[in-house]
């Protein structure tokens, strides 16, 4: 399937950039979030006349996530979680817990803007989380895990 993306997205494109992707991925997510049109000639020139008002749009997010990564970036947090004698927690902490840490402190993050590669933290120490506020603005926030 043939589209138009409407904004940059991550591995896939720029902003006006025609790529090819999966049907399903194109159908059930892409268009419906209202982040590409399917490449038809009437969806490329309706494109082509909504493209600056389409560039000014993503320069104001841009500037939007560029001043709350300054806000966030260096930020630490401290969660405390029951653990056994040797380090390992009762549990784990996911990127919601860290939103919520980060609220917490004054930071407004949702969780999907957390990134967890690796999955849930399992062990007590201190880590580096990336936090994802724009496919361009990425910061890195210092989360400290003590026992309680």
């Amino acid at each position: 399937m043939n589209i138009i993306l409407l904004e940059k997205i991550n591995n896939l494109g720029e902003l006006g950039d025609q790529v090819s992707v999966k049907s399903g991925f194109g159908r059930n997510f892409l268009i419906p979030q209202g982040k590409a049109l399917p490449a038809t000639t009437a969806n490329v020139k309706e494109f082509e006349d909504r493209r600056a008002e389409l560039e000014a749009a993503a320069a104001t997010s841009l500037t939007a996530a560029s001043t709350r990564a300054e806000g966030i970036n260096g930020k630490e947090v401290v969660i405390v979680r029951k653990s056994a004698d040797e380090g390992r927690m009762f549990g784990s902490v996911n990127n919601n817990d860290i939103a919520e840490a980060l609220t917490a402190a004054g930071v407004d993050v949702e969780k999907r803007e957390v990134e967890l590669p690796e999955g849930a933290i399992h062990e007590l120490g201190e880590y580096e989380v990336s936090i994802h506020l724009h496919a361009d603005v990425n910061v890195s926030v210092k989360v400290i895990i003590e026992a309680e």
